[in-house]
């Protein structure tokens, strides 16, 4: 396991465990990670209507920075896979909207997270859900097994976004589609903020520009693109964030501001592809 995902890996799971301990109550020990303490990226994702219903451990351990269930458009009986999911949120909302008929699976390399998450499932009552122990970057499906992947601020964090990107392809079925929230980033962040193990795992400092992440779309396979910003975080957001990681935020806030962002990206897995090498093409 890379130096990242072992980072990441004890990052969320100090989390779950947070969650799990306080019962449901919002962690108040999240360290300097943007990610789960009601900072401007992660905070008002879900409606109350969405979230009516659900655990407030599921509530209380999204870390997401979007609501990839809303941009997805699942429709019943498909069957959706969830990159990195977590507490079980998404994974949960995607279960409603597929219904019974339906399934949908969540994918996560942390146990205390799969525990929470099928503790959720249990409360929650849901049956057509299954939570996987695997990594983003070799998915534990067959080929042509999913009709749509969603992922919620994940991929960002993985140090091998090519690979995670041609797993999804082959996962997809010829015509699923791509729907995931994740940060992006315009212009050149700060070696300082890049080279930030604590910002990465906070989500910041692992994100790809929207060019990049276009470009190892289409490298990977997929047709029709979008890289859509909803959320443009401002020198203050970014204040916060490099204060806490011990850098210096006076001399580094206004490089970065306006930078970072948080998207919807969308892509779809034509219906008839073939594969050519290392990286797919339609």
């Amino acid at each position: 396991m890379s130096e990242i995902q072992e980072a990441v890996r004890e990052k969320y799971g100090a989390i779950a465990r947070e969650v799990t301990r306080s019962g449901g109550q919002p962690a108040s020990c999240c360290g300097p990670s943007p990610c789960g303490c009601g900072d401007p990226i992660t905070s008002d994702l879900y409606s109350p209507s969405e979230t009516q219903g659900l655990p407030d451990q599921a509530v209380s351990a999204s870390l997401g920075c979007g609501n990839p269930t809303a941009l997805s458009d699942l429709k019943p009986g498909e069957i959706v896979l969830d990159l990195g999911s977590g507490g079980g949120i998404d994974v949960l909302l995607s279960a409603r909207r597929v219904g019974p008929s339906g399934k949908v699976y969540g994918l996560d390399m942390t146990d205390a997270m799969l525990q929470l998450a099928r503790a959720n499932q249990a409360k929650a009552g849901v049956t057509n859900v299954e939570f996987l122990k695997g990594t983003i970057e070799s998915i534990p499906l067959p080929d042509n097994t999913v009709d749509v992947i969603i992922s919620n601020c994940v991929i960002n964090l993985s140090s091998d976004k090519d690979a995670v990107l041609r797993e999804a392809f082959r996962v997809l079925k010829p015509g699923g589609r791509f729907a995931v929230s994740d940060v992006v980033v315009r212009g050149d962040l700060p070696p300082e903020v890049r080279h930030s193990m604590e910002l990465w795992v906070g989500c910041i400092a692992g994100a790809l520009t929207d060019a990049e992440y276009e470009r190892k779309l289409k490298n990977a396979g997929f047709a029709d693109v979008t890289v859509e910003p909803w959320r443009v975080y401002s020198i203050d957001d970014a204040r916060s964030v490099l204060t806490s990681a011990g850098l210096d935020a006076d001399a580094l806030a206004g490089k970065v501001d306006g930078s970072v962002q948080s998207a919807f990206i969308r892509a779809r897995k034509p219906a008839a592809s073939r594969c050519c090498g290392p990286d797919c093409c339609a």
